[in-house]
């Protein structure tokens, strides 16, 4: 896989990867999210022109994976990271992450951070093995506090949710 900035041409395949990606979510009881619209072609491009946004490409150039994030309060914020099931089981979100993360410490950023559900296998528990640790609510800074905020206005936290993050230095 081959891990590149995302391109203006191929928005339309990230929205496809990340339907593809929330099917599991039906298979264990959250068809909600599964149902759940991606990011708009706006909200992408938004990303890709903010030079946040990256693929992971396949030999023949095609994206099976991506990755939009934000800056939210000094640090990089995962807002996205999603691979297409048939690409899953390969370290290809991992890849992404530590992207992001060579970008945040050129940025001089000192964490990742993340929104993220509690119980779901390939969720904060995956975070947590690549280094990820929940924030205790007193411990969220303005910006993750609206983030949690949207997401309650969202319906999201109809299952248990927590902001996680790995710090860079």
């Amino acid at each position: 896989m081959h891990i590149r900035a995302a391109r203006v041409d191929e928005l339309s395949v990230l929205q496809d990867i990340e339907r593809a990606a929330g099917e599991c979510f039906r298979e264990i009881g959250m068809p909600e999210i599964a149902d759940d619209e991606p990011p708009s072609l706006g909200e992408l491009a938004r990303h890709q022109r903010a030079g946040l946004a990256w693929v992971a490409a396949d030999d023949a150039g095609v994206p099976v994976a991506y990755l939009i994030a934000d800056r939210v309060d000094g640090n990089l914020h995962v807002e996205q990271v999603s691979v297409h099931p048939a690409s899953a089981h390969r370290g290809i979100g991992r890849s992404l992450l530590d992207r992001l993360a060579a970008r945040a410490v050129s940025e001089g950023a000192p964490a990742l951070t993340l929104t993220t559900f509690t119980e779901v296998p390939w969720n904060a528990p995956y975070y947590a093995r690549l280094g990820f640790l929940p924030l205790a609510d007193g411990d969220l800074t303005p910006g993750l506090e609206r983030i949690r905020r949207h997401e309650a206005e969202l319906g999201l936290d109809r299952w248990p949710r927590t902001c996680m993050r790995r710090a860079l230095r």
